[in-house]
C-alpha cells in the first residue's frame, strides 16, 4: 500500500516541545501527535513525569507483573519522544529558547496552571 504525503497528517512538519504534565497538556500534545506532529516530551532528570507512577493500572511485564509504568502515563504520551532537561538550570532554560527561531517549532508550556502555545 502506498501512503500519500497527506496521509501522514497535517502537522507532519511541525515539532512540539511538550513541557506539560498531568492531564490537559499531555492530552493536547497527544492529539497533536495523532495529527502528525513530532512531539518531544520534556521531563525532569532523575524523576520524570509524576504521572509515570499514577496507578493502578500499570503496564505488565512478560511475566504478568506490574512494571511501575502507569497506563495513564503511557496512553497520554504514546508516540512521543522523551528527553530529560533540567529547566531549573540556566542551560536547561536556554534549550527551548534556542529553538525559538525554528520555523516549524511550537512550544507548549505550562504557565500559571494553564497551557499556552508559544510560537
Amino acid at each position: 500500500m502506498t501512503t500519500s504525503p497527506d496521509a501522514r497528517g497535517p502537522l507532519t512538519d511541525v515539532t512540539i516541545l511538550d513541557l506539560t504534565w498531568v492531564l490537559s497538556g499531555p492530552f493536547a500534545a497527544m492529539i497533536l501527535r495523532d495529527l502528525g506532529a513530532d512531539v518531544i516530551k520534556v521531563e525532569r532528570p532523575g524523576r520524570g513525569d509524576d504521572t509515570r507512577g499514577w496507578g493502578p493500572p500499570y503496564l505488565k511485564d512478560a511475566d504478568g507483573h506490574d512494571t511501575g509504568e502507569a497506563a495513564y502515563y503511557l496512553s497520554c504520551n504514546r508516540g512521543k519522544r522523551s528527553v530529560t532537561i533540567d529547566l531549573a538550570s540556566a542551560q536547561g532554560q536556554g534549550l527551548p529558547r534556542a529553538h525559538g527561531d525554528h520555523p516549524h517549532l511550537h512550544v507548549i508550556l505550562l504557565l500559571e496552571k494553564r497551557d499556552y502555545d508559544i510560537q
